[in-house]
């Protein structure tokens, strides 16, 4: 059985429509790679984002990236954490894990005729 029929689907649908939003997509790839090429930040306290500096950096107004922190947070993809007066966030390194075998499954599996044919 291939990875993409062992996973929880209504899990992923979520986590899709989470990432389909453009501002979140660019939360969340700002949280998985803003650490050193090739490494994502996840619950280390070293590697975690404040909400003032994602606005920052992002240049989207903090409350609209406060919005965008909760949905994430209610897709699964990243964890949150109160640190004074600060909220800090990072990456759930599960949810990196399940997408790369949810995507991985597709390139183990053979290319159909069909698939060939298109790419011709």
């Amino acid at each position: 059985m291939s990875n993409y029929q062992t996973i929880d689907h209504a899990q992923l649908a979520d986590t899709f429509k989470a990432l389909g939003q453009p501002h979140r997509l660019q939360i969340f790839l700002q949280l998985a790679t803003c650490c050193a090429p090739g490494t994502s930040c996840t619950g280390d306290e070293a590697m975690r984002r404040c909400v003032g500096e994602l606005a920052a950096e992002l240049d989207i107004a903090q409350p609209t990236v406060s919005h965008h922190l909760k949905e994430l947070t209610r897709a699964g993809l990243i964890a949150t954490e109160r640190c004074g007066r600060e909220i800090r966030c990072w990456v759930e390194p599960d949810v990196l894990r399940q997408l790369g075998k949810f995507f991985s499954g597709f390139l183990a599996q053979p290319m159909s005729k069909a698939t060939r044919r298109a790419s011709r």
